[in-house]
Formats: structure tokens, C-alpha cells, sequence
């Protein structure tokens, strides 16, 4: 049965996940796993496509890139071409997505104690679309490249001040009803990005599509440089507050004896939280889900301690994204099917039986 966020572990039980809690080991093992099925996922997507590339060619290319001549050219231009510049930063941005989500997830979800927090759920990632939106559509590029994740990150971050607002406003402060929040913050801000792409530009809408359903086809070198820093500047920071985050799925009264300054840690993780999110969708548009399963998955695995939980959703996260959109460019080759329809298809599929466990723990 799927977990709920709790930081506090039961000592009886026997089943694999227990043995990974024990064994000083078993996380480093599972690490290692994670990596390997990481690499080799990297690698058959960069292989698959509607012109095959054998994984020597693959890694041929990448090893001659970083240390030219290395290693015998045996391939064409175009192979390298279709490699090097059009598959291996889309493969990269996914995995680079997949973690920033998982990782936003398993946040939400230890400050919110609610499993099926997530920031799509929540209106961040509508608001993070939002955003982007507007850059598009209207403002224009006036920060060049650093326009649409600034301005998707101001979207990301008022869709969370919102959500924290209506909870507030609502005197709605139990977990399931700032979920509820969410959603309908996220019908809101939805309406308005409608609203936005129906005023804007005709010739242009058909690009916003991308943002609304979610796909890594623009995937460029030059735009990996700003998710990979958010996710290397994110990561550190809430795997140092791994602790408080324990602390806070036990309830906040329990982490305020600890000496949390429980409603600052609140936002400073929900800001960190937008920023990832509004990021993560200014290159890749809305994609749903990856934020609610790949936590639960985690904490099946290794237990509910967020110091096993972040480096772990972490790999999974990155490596399910890789794998969907996989799906997304093979399923209807040679159309690209935007791959937010893969993880929402998944994803609802797995929130049916969230839900479900959870209606039978309450038995």
C-alpha cells in the first residue's frame, strides 16, 4: 500500500523496504541502481526515435564532444547532428524536469502533510504556465532568454500567495482542503492564461500550445543552464533541511518544540517550491503527476525519512520523465506527442489508487 508522508518508522516490519531502512547500505545500493538505470535510460533515449542510433554511436558522439578526438569518427554528420543538438538536450532537460517535479512533490508533501500534495494539484504549475504566457503573447522577450522563467516564476509564486491566501481566507487549514484550494485557484489562473492566449497574437497561440499540454521539443543547450541551476541550488538546500521536513510531516507542533519557526520554513518551501516549478515549466510547459507518484514510489522504497526520500525521488523522478517522453515520441511516430498527455495519463491512473489505499487505510 502507498505511504503517506511520515517521518516516524515502524521497527517490525520485514518486507525489502525495511531491510533498505536498516542496512547502513541498502541506500547506497539503491543509489547506485539508481544511477545505472539512470545512464542507460539517458542512453536508449537518445537511441530511439524515428531514425535509430545504435547506443556506440550514441556514446561515440558524447565522448568525442567532451574529448574530441578521443575516439574514431565512424558516424555521419546528420547522426551526430541528430545526437548531439536535437536529442540529447531534449533527454537532459526531461531528466533535469523530472527531478525538479519529483523533488517539488515530496517538499509539498512533508510541509503540507498531505499526500496528495503535488504542484500541478496545487495551481503552481497553472500559474508557472501563466506566466509564460504572457511573456509570449504580450510582453515580449525583454530579458532575452531570462524572460519566460522569470516571469514564469512570478506566475508560480503568486499562484502559490494566492492558494495561501484562499486557505486562509476560507479558515480552510486542514491538509485535504489546501488541496482543494489548489484546485480551484488552478481553474482560475487557467482561465486567465485562456483569457491571455484568446487576446493575444493569432499568428502566435498555436506556440502556447506547448506550455498548455506540456513537451520538451524546443529543448536547447542554451536553456539547460537554467534548470540545472535551480535543481543544483534547490537540492542542497532542502536535502540540509531534510530534519525539519521530518519534523513537519509529525504535525507543527511538533517541529515548533524543535525550535522550526514553523510558518517561515512554510514559505521559504513554497517559495523554493514556485521557483523550481515555474522553471521547470518555462521549458517544458505543464506536466502533471510527476510531483504526486514519484514521492510515494520513494517512500515505498526507502521509508519516510526525507534524508533517503530527496536523493531518491531525485533519480526516479528524473528517470520516469525520461521514459515518458520515450512514450511521447514513440507511441505516434512520427507525430511528438506532448508529453503531459503520457504523465497524465499515468498519473491519474495512479491517483485513482491513491485515493484508494487511502480510503482503506481510514477503514
Amino acid at each position: 500500500m502507498l505511504q503517506t508522508p511520515v517521518a516516524v518508522e515502524p521497527e517490525d516490519r520485514t518486507d525489502v523496504r525495511s531491510s533498505f531502512r536498516r542496512r547502513p547500505g541498502g541506500l547506497a545500493v539503491l543509489l547506485i541502481a539508481g544511477f545505472a538505470a539512470l545512464a542507460l535510460s539517458v542512453m536508449l533515449a537518445v537511441s530511439v526515435g524515428s531514425v535509430s542510433v545504435p547506443p556506440e554511436t550514441v556514446l561515440g558522439v558524447i565522448v568525442n564532444k567532451l574529448w574530441p578526438g578521443f575516439v574514431d569518427e565512424t558516424w555521419s554528420s546528420g547522426r551526430q547532428a541528430i545526437v548531439w543538438d536535437v536529442r540529447l538536450p531534449r533527454v537532459l532537460l526531461a531528466g533535469f524536469v523530472g527531478a525538479g517535479l519529483a523533488l517539488v512533490g515530496a517538499a509539498l508533501q512533508a510541509i503540507t502533510r498531505n499526500p496528495l500534495a503535488d504542484p500541478h494539484l496545487l495551481g503552481i504549475s497553472s500559474g508557472g504556465a501563466a506566466g509564460a504566457i504572457l511573456a509570449l503573447l504580450h510582453t515580449g522577450l525583454f530579458l532575452g532568454l531570462l524572460t519566460v522563467p522569470l516571469m514564469a516564476f512570478a506566475g508560480a509564486l503568486a499562484a502559490t500567495l494566492v492558494v495561501l491566501g484562499v486557505t486562509r481566507f476560507a479558515s480552510a487549514s486542514s491538509a485535504d482542503k489546501l488541496v482543494l484550494a489548489g484546485v480551484a485557484v488552478s481553474f482560475v489562473i487557467m482561465a486567465i492564461a485562456n483569457v491571455l492566449i484568446f487576446l493575444g497574437d493569432p499568428r502566435a497561440t498555436h506556440t502556447v500550445v506547448f506550455w498548455m499540454l506540456g513537451g520538451l521539443g524546443l529543448a536547447q543547450w542554451s536553456h539547460l543552464l537554467f534548470p540545472l541551476t535551480i535543481l543544483a541550488c534547490a537540492t542542497p538546500y532542502l536535502y540540509l533541511k531534510a530534519d525539519d521536513l521530518n519534523a513537519m510531516t509529525i504535525g507543527d507542533e511538533t517541529a515548533a518544540t524543535l525550535g522550526i519557526d514553523v510558518a517561515r520554513f512554510r514559505l521559504t518551501v513554497f517559495v523554493v517550491g514556485a521557483l523550481l516549478t515555474g522553471v521547470m515549466v518555462a521549458f517544458s510547459g505543464i506536466i502533471g503527476f510527476v510531483g504526486l507518484m514519484i514521492p510515494h514510489i520513494a517512500r515505498y522504497l526507502v521509508g519516510g525519512s526525507y534524508g533517503r526520500v530527496i536523493p531518491v525521488s531525485l533519480l526516479l523522478g528524473a528517470t520516469f520523465l525520461i521514459w515518458a517522453d520515450i512514450l511521447a515520441r514513440t507511441l505516434m511516430a512520427p507525430e511528438d506527442m506532448p508529453i503531459g498527455i503520457v504523465t497524465g495519463l499515468v498519473g491519474g491512473l495512479f491517483f485513482i489508487a491513491l485515493l484508494r489505499s487511502k480510503a482503506a487505510a481510514g477503514r
